[in-house]
């Protein structure tokens, strides 16, 4: 197994992509409130600006800015995730997942890409705006409910 360590940037701008174990589930837009919720307790409790975000069926993605001094963006995710799961119906679970007290609906990872520069923040800004239409979920961003397009266009 690799040994990733992920990089620690205080106050850093991050890129993240964060995956459903189940491609092609709709499951992040059906249940989009349990998923806006877990969010906004987790901000409450451990605070981030949200710069970007869109919710697609299966995946989203989203740029976060931590405050000075902190580096966990992993915590926080880790959260999110357990909180989503739990508001879910509790499904048949694999041995692996029960073990580690996991529902089984994420992947275990996330991807995530550290922010170097003004260009670099527009252009995971405008990824996030563009991915529904990339999906061929819709024709223009705004038309994608689920995301921070219609706040900040």
């Amino acid at each position: 197994m690799s040994e990733y360590l992920r990089p620690r940037q205080k106050g850093a701008s991050i890129f993240f992509t964060v995956n459903l174990a189940q491609r092609g589930s709709s499951l992040l837009v059906d249940h989009v409130q349990a998923l806006r919720e877990a969010v906004r307790q987790t901000r409450h409790e451990r605070p981030f600006a949200i710069v970007a975000w869109v919710v697609l069926p299966d995946h989203l993605h989203s740029v976060w800015t931590l405050p000075e001094g902190d580096t966990d963006y992993s915590t926080r995710w880790a959260v999110i995730k357990a909180r989503f799961s739990r508001a879910m119906p509790q499904t048949a679970q694999r041995a692996s997942h029960v073990a580690r007290r996991e529902h089984g609906l994420w992947q275990r990872r996330f991807w995530e890409h550290h922010i170097r520069d003004e260009s670099d923040l527009a252009a995971h800004i405008g990824y996030c705006w563009h991915n529904p239409v990339k999906h061929g979920l819709v024709d223009h961003p705004k038309d994608w409910v689920y995301s921070s397009y219609h706040r900040d266009a």
